[in-house]
């Protein structure tokens, strides 16, 4: 039976084909460009200004959905969605105190400071509108 489960994973699911993309709520897609193009090295894919883009970094995408975007109208309860929470993008990073210090520079701002353990070390720094992303240096 663990056999029969496995090569079903492997084969793949009937209607999920893989991750698309990481969606993040922002209030000004342009200034989103901007910031993961000029800081975190990501590449503009594609954008419909002012409602959306999304950014590349090698396979890992992540969609900008500003206001007007089909995927930040609110819930059929009301409920908004709003940039912000804890669920975060980790890019995995060298030399990550250097990092931190051209990030400061450029007057970013981050949420914590660096942690160590022993899968490595980490960091959160904010995005304009306040979505995290997880900056991750693995232990050598």
């Amino acid at each position: 039976m663990a056999q029969q489960t496995q090569s079903t994973a492997v084969a793949g699911h009937a209607f999920v084909k893989g991750v698309h993309g990481v969606r993040y709520q922002v209030a000004d897609v342009a200034r989103s460009v901007a910031f993961y193009t000029r800081h975190l090295g990501f590449t503009l894919v594609h954008q419909q200004l002012p409602a959306f883009a999304s950014v590349s970094l090698g396979d890992a995408q992540v969609l900008l959905s500003g206001p007007g975007a089909s995927g930040s109208r609110p819930m059929p309860d009301g409920h908004r969605q709003e940039p912000g929470g804890w669920n975060r993008v980790v890019l995995k990073v060298v030399d990550l105190p250097g990092f931190i210090e051209a990030l400061k520079k450029a007057g970013l701002r981050f949420r914590n400071e660096m942690e160590s353990g022993p899968g490595g070390r980490q960091i959160q720094v904010e995005d304009p509108d306040g979505n995290p992303i997880e900056l991750f240096e693995p232990a050598r």
